[in-house]
């Protein structure tokens, strides 16, 4: 079954509260809206090897959740002679690929597509509070044992850690991505948390408030995965909730990958 790119884009927003929503980053980077797809890449990021997987498997679209030219707007005006931008430019346009950012609508849907898709992932579906699925009560276990099955249910190469490896941890707030200190302030707060676990942080924010807790005698752990790491489940999520919603096109999730290597 033949479809055209604008045609899955409506697919989809047709499935999601408010949608389309105007002047968001949701936008078609490359390739035209008229364009036929006949098989889709979802991924947390169109990266280099990642759109040569695309091209790889015959993939006309592929569906990123973060930007395509490395900053939030995709502004390329300022990279144009920038060598790495060139190429990455030229392989989609060579190959014809389309590339559409689906930042803004994926949390829209009601629940939010890419907490779903983490939830799922960590096997804690059960334990995500109705109406704040980013609050959720698990079973109590160590902040160092947390640590251990977060890293191995999200494929985390690293997690960096504030608060007592012995802290008990029932009461865990879901911050994915980079929403910023405030959020992840009233996440704690609000929330009541024991723990909250985070992709980015600013350094002098989050981690110090959470350090300064500690030194008052408050039981508070901090867990920081990385960015990709608490959002490329919630992309992987996208291919099985679309799949049925275009029948005869194929779906393929590929992941980015942490982009940074332990030493």
């Amino acid at each position: 079954m033949a479809s055209t790119v604008q045609e899955i884009i409506d697919t989809i927003y047709a499935t999601i509260p408010g949608a389309p929503r105007a002047e968001t980053v949701d936008t078609i980077k490359t390739g035209r809206p008229d364009q036929p797809v006949t098989r889709i890449v979802s991924t947390f990021m169109a990266t280099y090897p990642v759109i040569e997987r695309a091209v790889a498997l015959g993939a006309e679209l592929i569906i990123t959740h973060e930007p395509t030219f490395y900053g939030h707007l995709d502004e390329t005006d300022w990279l144009a002679e920038d060598s790495v931008y060139q190429a990455r430019r030229r392989l989609l346009d060579d190959t014809a690929i389309a590339v559409w950012r689906f930042h803004v609508h994926w949390p829209m849907h009601q629940p939010d597509g890419i907490v779903t898709g983490v939830l799922k992932q960590l096997g804690w579906e059960a334990f995500a509070d109705g109406e704040h699925r980013g609050l959720c009560v698990i079973p109590p276990m160590s902040l160092s044992d947390l640590v251990a099955h977060l890293k191995g249910r999200l494929d985390a190469p690293l997690a960096r850690v504030v608060g007592d490896p012995d802290l008990a941890c029932q009461r865990v707030g879901l911050s994915v991505g980079a929403p910023g200190w405030r959020y992840q302030h009233m996440a704690i707060t609000k929330g009541n948390l024991d723990v909250l676990v985070c992709g980015e942080v600013n350094e002098w924010e989050t981690p110090e408030y959470v350090r300064d807790a500690v030194a008052q005698g408050r039981p508070l752990g901090l867990i920081v995965l990385g960015h990709a790491n608490t959002e490329e489940a919630g992309m992987a999520y996208l291919a099985e909730w679309l799949a049925p919603k275009v029948p005869g096109i194929p779906i393929t999730h590929v992941p980015a990958g942490d982009p940074f290597r332990v030493v």
